[in-house]
């Protein structure tokens, strides 16, 4: 997997020119102006809503006053934005989940809650496949042999020299709700519990008996980005595509909802203990088929 993310590289770019332009002390209109380009593409330039090439980059900055060092630095990052990352060999994603792939690759951390599926990052092939067919019922079986591959590629994160640090909270329902059959979920949970004893992956059940909770909206992931400019992102999916949410005050209240969760959950060890008892029969079914 190539290291770094050119979605990450691409919003990275987006806040320099934002900080930039205020730092010269220019609206987005007088930049509109002097450039003749519309306010609108100025606007989606700077929250990272299209892509900008080098040679525009070169003609905002140009505007900015900045030292020959600092042009350099913003002109090198413009050209690493347009690089592709491996997952665009895929050219048939959607778009929201070409973009969460790469900010995930470029992520240091992940906090995830899950209600009702395993999270992709920690799903075997078979449990991903039968998920993957049963979300895309209209889909050719090539594209989802496609889409597999692409979900065990994403989890070598997990085992790259600097991991990805996963701390992932398990709905109880997560565990018994069978997918793809006895076998596949006793492999599937076989697999979460040798993950579960890696130093850089945490998880932890919130069991029925713990009631209403922080997150009953739904499943939301928080990515933690480990240059400290990338502020975090809270990723949330749905049936029809995917929402990101990086306003500050609301990333925040995600944080809370997953703390909140962390309380009312068992911890790792008692976690890990239901876990292999769920797994156990799940293999006690597979001995009576």
């Amino acid at each position: 997997m190539q290291g770094g993310s050119p979605t990450v590289r691409r919003r990275r770019l987006a806040s320099e020119l934002r900080c930039l332009r205020e730092g010269a002390g220019l609206t987005m209109e007088q930049v509109s102006d002097r450039l003749g380009w519309s306010i609108t593409k100025i606007s989606r330039i700077e929250t990272c809503k299209v892509g900008v090439t080098p040679k525009d980059v070169g003609r905002l900055v140009g505007l900015y006053g900045l030292s020959p060092v600092k042009f350099d630095e913003i002109m090198e990052l413009a050209r690493d934005a347009q690089k592709k990352g491996w997952w665009q060999a895929y050219g048939d994603l959607p778009s929201e989940y070409a973009t969460y792939i790469g900010l995930e690759a470029e992520a240091a951390s992940i906090r995830c809650y899950a209600p009702e599926i395993i999270p992709g990052l920690i799903q075997t092939e078979d449990y991903a496949r039968s998920v993957i067919r049963n979300s895309l019922v209209i889909t050719p079986p090539g594209e989802i042999e496609r889409r597999v591959d692409v979900r065990m590629t994403r989890q070598n994160l997990l085992s790259r020299p600097v991991p990805l640090h996963l701390w992932a909270i398990l709905d109880e329902a997560v565990l018994r709700r069978t997918v793809g059959g006895t076998a596949v979920m006793n492999h599937q949970l076989r697999h979460v519990l040798k993950l579960a004893e890696s130093p850089h992956v945490t998880f932890q059940v919130l069991p029925f008996a713990a009631g209403a909770h922080a997150a009953t909206s739904g499943a939301f992931t928080i990515l933690e980005f480990p240059d400290h400019g990338d502020l975090d992102v809270v990723f949330l999916e749905n049936l029809t595509g995917g929402l990101y949410v990086e306003r500050e005050v609301d990333v925040y209240r995600y944080t809370l909802a997953f703390d909140h969760l962390r309380a009312k959950a068992l911890d790792p060890e008692d976690s890990y203990r239901l876990i292999a008892e769920i797994a156990q029969g799940y293999d006690d079914l597979q001995g009576m088929d």
